[in-house]
């Protein structure tokens, strides 16, 4: 008889192997880790009772030595222009957030990978919040298959793409980042491609470059927001130790081991980066190595004082880099009616609490 449910295992921190060692102990056949394996991580199960082709003595067996903590949806909201934003619980009562972003060509999941974060960007939310703990891979699956639901569910429409651009600075968990983004590519998980995935750091340059030694084949953007160290030291204090040039020569290792241009996230805040002198530098930045640049409208949040641009600002921003030959896109902000910037949602549920 189990003594507490405390103490029970979480079954999703096990490997197919360990699996199979635990069920043969129990006297079941070792083949029967490969269906336990496949409901965790192809069918994504939130419950031993939902794996039909178990008995229900092995059920009750796995149900008495082991919990799927398994992630649920604390609140939605539903955006005029369809974006769907998500605060998440984990087992623990805490929360994070994931966004569905729909457009005529492809459907997004927005992920975090940290409860809170620790970086303190001073444009971001999240920043603005304590890092509690960094999720396991198992909590990073869950968001991506409880948003792909919501895709399903509301639009009748599969997820194409994921992005790591939720909660959190995903190089500063990167081993649960990599473990998670295995699940969701594998054969044995949603089978997603990797190409399909982007990575989206704050600038952590060794991380960067450990990224070029695992050879990854997912996606990195970088969020840049200023391309000189001035400024960028301003809104991104994670600059002082990982400087403009660190990056770079970071990110030129990461092409030259992956071969994956890289993306350069840049929010183009009004009277603080957006003249074309900052325009000029992002492209000195950017000419350096294979790259697209994601010009982003900027979600204001409570915290900040920084609004975006004007739109005439704006278009010679863009048109300057065009001109100089890079590739740019404009990204309008999504969600403006419900608490679409990262981290609103879970910070207002928290203040509410």
């Amino acid at each position: 008889m189990e003594v507490a449910v405390a103490n029970k295992k979480d079954i999703r921190k096990l490997s197919l192997s360990q699996i199979k060692e635990f069920l043969v102990e129990k006297g079941e056949q070792g083949f029967r880790a490969k269906q336990v394996y496949e409901w965790l991580w192809k069918k994504s199960v939130q419950s031993f009772d939902e794996m039909t082709n178990l008995s229900k003595k092995m059920r009750e067996v796995l149900d008495e030595n082991f919990e799927i903590r398994a992630v649920t949806v604390a609140e939605k909201q539903v955006s005029s222009d369809k974006t769907i934003k998500s605060s998440f619980q984990l087992f623990d009562q805490n929360l994070v957030e994931g966004v569905l972003i729909p457009a005529d060509d492809r459907m997004t999941a927005c992920v975090s990978s940290q409860v809170g974060c620790s970086l303190t960007c001073k444009f971001c939310a999240t920043g603005y919040m304590d890092r509690k703990r960094n999720l396991d891979p198992a909590e990073i699956y869950d968001q991506v298959v409880r948003i792909r639901d919501q895709a399903e569910g509301h639009y009748q429409t599969p997820l194409t793409n994921i992005v790591y651009m939720g909660m959190g600075e995903p190089l500063l968990n990167y081993a649960n980042v990599l473990q998670s983004i295995e699940h969701i590519t594998s054969p044995e998980g949603l089978g997603m491609s990797p190409k399909r995935i982007t990575v989206s750091t704050a600038g952590i340059a060794k991380m960067i470059k450990k990224l070029g030694e695992d050879e990854v084949k997912f996606n990195l953007a970088l969020s840049l927001h200023a391309a000189n160290d001035v400024k960028r030291n301003q809104i991104m204090p994670i600059n002082e130790s990982n400087t403009l040039e660190a990056l770079k020569e970071a990110l030129q290792y990461f092409y030259k081991k992956t071969g994956s241009r890289i993306t350069l996230e840049y929010i183009v805040f009004y009277r603080f980066n957006d003249t074309l002198e900052d325009a000029k530098e992002l492209w000195q930045f950017a000419k350096q190595f294979p790259c697209k640049i994601n010009i982003i409208e900027y979600n204001p949040i409570a915290e900040a004082n920084y609004t975006n641009t004007d739109p005439l600002t704006l278009e010679k921003f863009a048109k300057f880099l065009e001109e100089k030959g890079m590739v740019v896109n404009v990204r309008r902000s999504r969600g403006k009616d419900i608490d679409a910037a990262c981290g609103q949602l879970a910070g207002k549920k928290k203040t509410e609490n």
